[in-house]
């Protein structure tokens, strides 16, 4: 912790449960799943009945939402370009061979352009889920993470009876 002397050192949880999920056992198999009770459903919920209950929250809709208004448009707009510069290269072969600057072509350009654009997406890809969808994601885990432990312990706490 002496070297978390950030603004954001006081709000790192150390008990992260998405850290090394497979090491506390987590995909590995063997895992039972309590069998409803004689009424047709089990008196504590089952872990299904928790992510679909986040799945259908206020929160989570909206974090879908945000990832979607930016995803949606990026994609289809770097499609659209890429369609374009193929388009042009192969309808267009005199307008991609006019020179830009000495040996430097239209096509050359458009092309780097490729590059440069998807660098530039990829940015602006992390920047909008670092600031619009990151911690509200991380909050929706957390209220999975703590739904499940208390699950875990009403069911040691029933067992243990």
């Amino acid at each position: 912790m002496d070297k978390l002397d950030g603004r954001d050192a006081g709000t790192i949880r150390l008990d992260d449960p998405w850290y090394d999920a497979l090491a506390v056992g987590w995909g590995e198999g063997g895992e039972t799943v309590p069998q409803p009770a004689a009424g047709g459903r089990s008196a504590a919920p089952v872990a299904s009945d928790i992510y679909l209950e986040v799945q259908r929250s206020a929160a989570f809709q909206e974090v879908r939402g945000r990832y979607r208004r930016f995803v949606v448009p990026a994609t289809v707009g770097f499609f659209l370009w890429y369609v374009a510069y193929v388009v042009a290269a192969t309808a267009a072969p005199e307008l991609m061979a006019r020179p830009v600057a000495g040996a430097v072509n239209v096509a050359l350009v458009a092309g780097l352009g490729q590059f440069l654009t998807t660098f530039l997406l990829t940015w602006a890809y992390a920047r909008h889920a670092r600031l619009r969808r990151d911690r509200a994601a991380l909050d929706l885990r957390w209220t999975v993470f703590e739904q499940e432990r208390d699950q875990e312990r009403n069911r040691a706490f029933g067992e243990g009876r």
